[in-house]
């Protein structure tokens, strides 16, 4: 049986001498694993739409026990990204989350599209790395299922005062008067700010700015609250923060 979707390279792997087994994150069936006979060999024609970060239209053959990739029309291959490697490093740590929090023969319409436009920022030099990070983050754990709660305090109901605090381990705000023991304290900006990118529309999630005092807040939860979700080390986030110190 042979599908069409569109899909991004979030993982390769070489098997044997000439195959490659990608993972794709795919608008129509999530994330999905395809062999591609021969790619390793320079005369095969879909060596380079197969590589890593690599976006296509996917025609898929199912066999028997797996996905192979049948063809492949290439759309975008962000070939930019290998040009810097803390921008590499922290495309490869995108994908590495997405497969944390993607779900399989499940449509990811939108986490594909959350990628897309991270790939998309990572190319420019209009947003900071940390930035992009973040809002990726944030956004990423709402389309996995884990929204923090951050409409209103979590003890009182309180939508907001000056000062507020979130739990990076439970994904809960509280408002000043409600103070809880090992929540971060931070500004209501930021609380707007994690407001915005869990509920606002996808194409408008990264179109808004902080100072750097709040982007550096704003980065810290997010990577916080991503680490207490997994509950288990990423290996390209450890490879990422040791390039940038």
């Amino acid at each position: 049986m042979k599908t069409a979707t569109k899909g991004l390279v979030i993982m390769e792997q070489t098997i044997g001498e000439s195959d490659r087994l990608v993972t794709l994150l795919t608008a129509d069936f999530g994330i999905v694993k395809a062999f591609v006979r021969r790619a390793k060999q320079m005369k095969n024609r879909f060596a380079s739409s197969t590589t890593l970060f690599a976006y296509g239209e996917f025609s898929l053959y199912r066999s028997k026990d797996a996905y192979v990739v049948d063809d492949v029309a290439p759309i975008e291959v962000f070939f930019d990204l290998r040009k810097d490697i803390e921008r590499l490093s922290l495309a490869q740590y995108f994908a590495q989350l997405t497969f944390e929090v993607g779900a399989e023969e499940q449509p990811c319409e939108e986490l594909l599209r959350l990628n897309l436009n991270s790939l998309y920022l990572l190319c420019q030099v209009e947003k900071s790395l940390s930035f992009i990070k973040a809002v990726f983050e944030f956004r990423a754990m709402c389309l996995g299922g884990y929204m923090p709660s951050v409409l209103a305090c979590d003890n009182c109901g309180t939508y907001e005062t000056d000062l507020m605090y979130f739990d990076t381990l439970e994904g809960k705000i509280y408002c000043e008067n409600c103070p809880k023991l090992g929540a971060v304290p931070v500004s209501k900006t930021v609380i707007k700010a994690i407001r915005f990118v869990c509920l606002t529309e996808p194409s408008k999630i990264f179109s808004f700015s902080l100072s750097d005092e709040n982007a550096a807040l704003f980065s810290e939860l997010a990577e916080k609250y991503v680490l207490s979700v997994i509950q288990h080390k990423l290996s390209a986030l450890e490879f990422y923060k040791e390039l940038v110190g």
